[in-house]
């Protein structure tokens, strides 16, 4: 039996861990949930799952958590001290971080702290402080298992095999809804264009950041720490059918690939059940049934952001984490209608312009260049909030 803290169990990752669980509840003890905003589903899965703890965004949602719950109630937290405490449960073996944004580095980072293994698909987390969670994972002695379809590709990839021997990794997107587009159309993209994405079902910010490619660019940050391979040696490669979810090319020319539907369900219980597997609802793949795979260069011209999270990566210390934030900055005021989809890539390039990156030391010095990034997103884009 393991015991699981599910951090953002209202969102699409979470609701798809849950669905995992219950699948196998000979396996699995959901010991503290935390959410958002989205109590409705919360209480749903409060009254499923029984966990001992539970947190929500602020007091007075927990107080109408509160009052909407019958019978037993579990423990009911807000704000940040409730992520932390749901983190670092005491029964809790290992925890899925599926926030979404920056907000998920500070519970991760305090579930690493406190010996928990990480089924980790919050990306932020590896963007904005990589070298510092990498070296609390080695301190702790904790494993921290990718949920994020590629990287649980490469993981899948690497299985058996030396890591000196690697040449690249090559990570797969599908090239979003806008594959097709122009640049001219590009600039007239409104927010229900970028969020009807062919192949998966996603929440909103990480949908807006597949189609503007931003997604895939946090992934190759992600996958510099994960796999401890130089930025150099990560490609992209646009895959609209979304079956290969990524490749392991050998010095030896091999290249390895996990293949798969688009399914979040499959990584997810290989990250919980590792070195296991179990069944979890995902369709079998049937390669007769396939006319094609194709395989593409990206393209940085009419995709920017791809492009920038490579610069971001290549100055280092402080500039993933101000990139990161001038991103979740204008994804939302796109997704709010005051800028259009292709101020989110200018944004971002004006923000970086403005930084000086400087090392950081500390989880708290993190979150002060994701401040500042954000606040001087804000200033470029003429928000007032």
């Amino acid at each position: 039996m393991k015991n699981l803290t599910v951090l953002g169990s209202t969102g699409s990752i979470g609701v798809s861990t849950l669905e995992v669980v219950a699948a196998h509840p000979d396996k699995f003890r959901v010991v503290a949930l935390t959410a958002g905003s989205n109590l409705e589903l919360l209480k749903q899965q409060i009254e499923m799952f029984q966990p001992d703890l539970v947190s929500v965004l602020t007091a007075d949602k927990a107080k109408a958590l509160s009052r909407s719950l019958a019978g037993k109630k579990p423990q009911i937290m807000h704000g940040v001290e409730g992520l932390i405490a749901a983190a670092t449960a005491a029964e809790t073996t290992m925890v899925v971080a599926a926030i979404v944004g920056a907000a998920g580095l500070v519970p991760t980072a305090a579930a690493i702290m406190a010996g928990k293994d990480v089924a980790l698909a919050n990306k932020e987390t590896l963007v904005t402080a990589g070298h510092l969670i990498m070296e609390m994972v080695r301190e702790k002695d904790v494993r921290l298992y990718p949920v994020d379809s590629e990287h649980c590709a490469v993981f899948q990839s690497m299985a058996g095999h030396r890591c000196q021997d690697i040449h690249r990794v090559i990570l797969t997107a599908s090239g979003g809804p806008f594959l097709n587009w122009g640049k001219e159309k590009l600039a007239g993209a409104t927010v229900a264009d970028a969020l009807n994405h062919p192949n998966w079902s996603m929440g909103k910010k990480i949908t807006v950041d597949s189609a503007s490619m931003m997604n895939k660019g946090l992934e190759v940050i992600e996958a510099r720490w994960l796999f401890d391979i130089p930025v150099e040696r990560i490609a992209v490669n646009i895959h609209p059918q979304s079956i290969v979810h990524s490749m392991v090319e050998y010095i030896d020319g091999s290249v390895m690939a996990q293949l798969g539907v688009p399914d979040m369900k499959g990584p997810i219980a290989y990250a919980l059940t590792y070195p296991g597997r179990v069944a979890c609802g995902v369709k079998p793949l049937d390669l007769t049934a396939l006319s094609g795979l194709t395989f593409l260069k990206p393209d940085t011209d009419r995709f920017p952001a791809l492009k920038l999270a490579y610069d971001a990566l290549q100055a280092g210390e402080s500039m993933p984490a101000v990139m990161n934030a001038a991103n979740e900055i204008a994804v939302e005021s796109f997704l709010a209608g005051r800028i259009g989809f292709m101020a989110i890539p200018d944004t971002i390039a004006r923000v970086m312009d403005l930084h000086t990156p400087r090392s950081l030391h500390s989880i708290e010095e993190v979150l002060e260049a994701d401040r500042w990034g954000r606040r001087t997103a804000r200033e470029v884009l003429g928000c007032t909030n």
